[in-house]
Formats: C-alpha cells, sequence, structure tokens
C-alpha cells in the first residue's frame, strides 16, 4: 500500500536512506515490502541523491529547513563520514525486520501480502550485508548476534519456496557475525571524537563529551539521593534497600496485569487532561499481550503513525512465558511490574508521554515534522514527563511515585555513562555491565546485555540527553515569558515542531 501524499524528491532521498524509520515510525508505506539497498554502491547513491534534484531550493519556513539539513548531515555522517553499514550489523538487522508489519494499519491480506514481499528480498539485503560488512568488531558482532538469530522467529519451515531462500540467506548472515566474533578486530569502541560527531550531527548541536560526562555524574549522585529519601519516607525504620524488596513483592499476578495497567491508562490520561499539560487529550489506548517479534522489550506505545489512517494506540506488555518456571515468572513480575514502577511506565507510555505526543504527531504543521523525528526529542519527552508527573503532584505526593521515577532514571543516566565510557574507551563491557550492577542493582545477564547495547546502539543516552534539553528549555521559557509561562504554552510550543533534533528546540521559545 502507499501513503495518500507523495513525498517530495528531498524528503524521500531521507526516507530511501532510513527505510526502517520511515515505514515503521512515520507510517510512510510506499517502503512497505522493500529492503534498503545497504551496499556499498548503494549507500553512494542513497548520499549522493541526498538535497533533491539540482536546482531544489530550501523550504519556506526555516525550522523546517533546518530540520530536513540535520536530517542529511546525520545522514552524511552515519553512512559517510562514519560508514556505520560496514561496522554496526544492526542497520542491517532492522533492514530485515518484519515485526512492523503486526501493527493494524492496513486490513490483514494487504499487510501479510507485504510481508512476504519483504521476507522475499532478505537474500538480496544478506548478499548486500556481507559485501557491506567487512569492518565489524568482534564485541560488536557478539553483541549483536542474539538480535540476528531472532529474526529466525519470522521464519517458517513450511512456508514454501520464500521462507526457504530467506531461511538459507538468514544463515548466511549469522555465519558471517559468527567469524567476524571470531576474527574481528577486538575494540568497538567508535573513539570520542567520532561519537561525539554522530550524536551532535544527529540532533543539530554541538556535543562536548566531557561536559556532557560531568552532568550525567552528577544526574547520578541526585537521582541516588531521591531514591534513598524515598525509600525512607516509605519507611524510616528499615533498610532501604529491605523497603525496595517489599515494594518489589507487590504486584499483580499475570493474569490480572492487563486490567491493572488499563485503569492506570484511564487514570493517566485523566490526570493530564485535568492539569491541562499538553494540546491534546484525544487519548484512546488499548492493553494487550505484546506480540511474540517484540517481547525482548517489557512494555511499548505503539501508536498510529502520522501518515497513517488514525487507530487507538496499543500498550503492550510482555507477559511471562507460558514454558517460564515459577521462580522466572516472578522475578519477571516483581522486578518490571510492581505497582510502584506501573504508573511511572503508564505516565512514559500513554499520557503526559507517548500517546499525547502521538496525537500532536499526527498534527504537525508540514510533511517535514510529520516525517522527520528525533528519537532523542520522542523518548526524551516521555522521560522527561515522569518527573514533570512528580512535580506536578501525581498521586498527592506518595513517595512511591519518587521511587519509581528515580528507579527508572537511574538505568537510562547509566546508559549514557556507559555510551560515553564504552566508545571513548574509558570502559570495557565488564566495567559497564559493573556500573549497571553498582547505580541500577542489575546482575549478571541482565547488566551484561545492557553494557552490550552500548555498543550496537551509541545513543541510547537518548531518553537522559533529550530530559535534559526538553528541562533546560523549559527554564528558558520561563525567563523569557515571564508571567506568560504556563506548562501548556510549553508543552504546545514544543509538540508545534513535531519532534525537532535537540539543537533545534529553541525554536519553541520565539514562536511560543
Amino acid at each position: 500500500m502507499t501513503s495518500a501524499t507523495p513525498l517530495d524528491p528531498r524528503l524521500a532521498a531521507i526516507c530511501d536512506l532510513s527505510v526502517f524509520a520511515a515505514r515503521d515510525g512515520a507510517g510512510r508505506h510506499e517502503y512497505d515490502g522493500a529492503v534498503q539497498d545497504l551496499s556499498p554502491d548503494g549507500v553512494r547513491r542513497g548520499l549522493a541523491a541526498l538535497g533533491g534534484p539540482a536546482g531544489t531550493g530550501p523550504y519556506p519556513d526555516p525550522h523546517d529547513e533546518a530540520h530536513t539539513t540535520a536530517a542529511e548531515e546525520a545522514l552524511r555522517v552515519r553512512f559517510g563520514e562514519l560508514e556505520l553499514h560496514r561496522s554496526n550489523p544492526l542497520w542491517h538487522i532492522e533492514n530485515l525486520d518484519l515485526s512492523g508489519y503486526d501493527r493494524p494499519y492496513a486490513p490483514r491480506p494487504e499487510r501479510e501480502a507485504a510481508r512476504s514481499a519483504h521476507l522475499g528480498r532478505w537474500p538480496d539485503a544478506v548478499d548486500a550485508a556481507i559485501g557491506a560488512l567487512d569492518r565489524v568488531p568482534a564485541p560488536l558482532a557478539d553483541a549483536t548476534l542474539p538480535l540476528a538469530r531472532g529474526l529466525a522467529a519470522s521464519l517458517d519451515p513450511r512456508g514454501g519456496p520464500v521462507h526457504t531462500a530467506a531461511g538459507r540467506a538468514h544463515a548466511r548472515l549469522v555465519s558471517h557475525l559468527e567469524r567476524a566474533a571470531a576474527e574481528g578486530p577486538p575494540s568497538a569502541a567508535l573513539g570520542g571524537p567520532a561519537l561525539a560527531r554522530l550524536l551532535g550531527a544527529t540532533e543539530a548541536c554541538a556535543v562536548d563529551l566531557t561536559a556532557l560526562s560531568a552532568r550525567v555524574d552528577a544526574e547520578r549522585d541526585r537521582l541516588r539521593a531521591l531514591l534513598d529519601a524515598s525509600l525512607r519516607r516509605i519507611d524510616p525504620r528499615a533498610l532501604p534497600a529491605d523497603t525496595m524488596r517489599a515494594l518489589q513483592a507487590d504486584h499483580p499476578d499475570a493474569a490480572g496485569l492487563p486490567a491493572e495497567f488499563a485503569a492506570l491508562v484511564d487514570e493517566t490520561v485523566a490526570w493530564t487532561a485535568r492539569h491541562d499539560l499538553v494540546p491534546h487529550h484525544d487519548v484512546e489506548v488499548a492493553v494487550e499481550p505484546m506480540p511474540e517479534s517484540r517481547r525482548t522489550a517489557l512494555a511499548g506505545l505503539f501508536a498510529a503513525a502520522p501518515h497513517e489512517s488514525d487507530a487507538p494506540s496499543r500498550f503492550r506488555i510482555t507477559l511471562p512465558g507460558s514454558g517460564w518456571s515459577a521462580a522466572e515468572s516472578e522475578q519477571w513480575l516483581s522486578t518490571g511490574f510492581n505497582r510502584t514502577l506501573m504508573p511511572n511506565m503508564a505516565i512514559h507510555e500513554v499520557a503526559p508521554g507517548h500517546a499525547s505526543h502521538g496525537r500532536a504527531l499526527r498534527r504537525a504543521p508540514s510533511e517535514v515534522r510529520r516525517t522527520l523525528h528525533s528519537e532523542a526529542f520522542i523518548e526524551g519527552w516521555a522521560h522527561y514527563c515522569e518527573e514533570l508527573a512528580l512535580e506536578e503532584g501525581f498521586r498527592d505526593g506518595d513517595p512511591r511515585v519518587a521511587v519509581a521515577v528515580a528507579q527508572d532514571a537511574l538505568r537510562r543516566v547509566t546508559r549514557f555513562a556507559c555510551a560515553i565510557g564504552l566508545h571513548t574507551g574509558a570502559m570495557t563491557v565488564p566495567d559497564a555491565a559493573a556500573r549497571f550492577t553498582e547505580d541500577v542493582s542489575l546482575a549478571g545477564p541482565a547488566a551484561l546485555h545492557e553494557a552490550e547495547r552500548g555498543l550496537f546502539d551509541p545513543g541510547y543516552g537518548r531518553y537522559t540527553w533529550g530530559k535534559f534539553a526538553i528541562a533546560d528549555l523549559r527554564e528558558q521559557a520561563r525567563a523569557r515569558w515571564g508571567g506568560g509561562f504556563s506548562l501548556r504554552r510549553f508543552h504546545g510550543a514544543l509538540f508545534d515542531l513535531g519532534a525537532p533534533p535537540l539543537g533545534l528546540l529553541p525554536t519553541a521559545l520565539e514562536r511560543g
């Protein structure tokens, strides 16, 4: 199927180099059934097309022009300067991913036809991947192998020739990465200058890693103090660790989890509307189990993308697996779905977080803003909303709200610290895993998984970085607007920009 309004050549060139984001994030379904040409020649052709044909002029709106220029520069850095398609398998794994067709954006037969066409292109995409991935460091290959192997969930041994050919291609990709894991270069660090360049180009700003690291460490200290103080407010006589264990033990059983989340959806939507925190309150969210293809995530909000027909959002949660032991199910529910954390998850995923932002993205005033999205803004906004709820008295000062805010924020600020440490060479993967153990109380495979993610996703500090940028701009707005400041005005000015790169947020001050 195709999207209603064709892309202009300049936006089309950007989307051609970011097919996964265009299709699954923006809802550009002219890319259904397609794979991106990530071969070295294909990437070179894509980079040459950026900017549109000769004579293409700037967009009339200066912000839209800056937003588009930033997206083009980010692609030139990612694929041109740093050539990440030659060292990072993640781009190729996402290129094969079929999970987006699970979303009900179109009738099932159309989505199944697109899924089958996409699967039929796996052999070509894998050939391109093997031709491109000639610089994969051993740790990066090792970290992405579970993701690559997980693609096999899309294959049906009884699915006929298309599945058979795709399965053979998948096996070739896995073998290629296994060789890289055994024989590749020993370091996956981008290096400080390359990391700063990548982050800065993506968010249209200059990046000082030293200053960011200092702020990250200060934020960790603030959050640890908030967590400790909040646990002591709950039970002044108990050790904080004992109070935390008691909070974790208070959770629904798997059968009751959807109903409790449905009540939390209603509560957060009503609370956000009552405080008029965002421009649009027409939020409809259904709670559902996570599909099998997405069970690596604890929970997530799946909304109709800006270029798709409108539909209620789906808040999906990963329930314990049918084959899990009682102990495994208990650990999953206690650490991920206890009644202290669940309201914070609803604030983040639903209102005033992702679902509220999604309503505004659909109404963004230009094709540029509906199509090009900063992940740091999207995740930073939802993360900012967690502390916003605490500041605005969600649940009347219940200290469990502060515990959840601090606990979730500590995981995210630790990601930022580890991304910087891993890619500047200041940390090894074991060092990063130890940091997650120290600051977030993760242990064993869970800590290692978080640490290794920093190798293939060097921007996974985006939650904290985006939160910093939005909070900083809010203080500037207070100073600039004086008595005219309100949270509703500030948030509305942000949402008018869609999901802009962090370096372009000051437009909200000028136009708000």
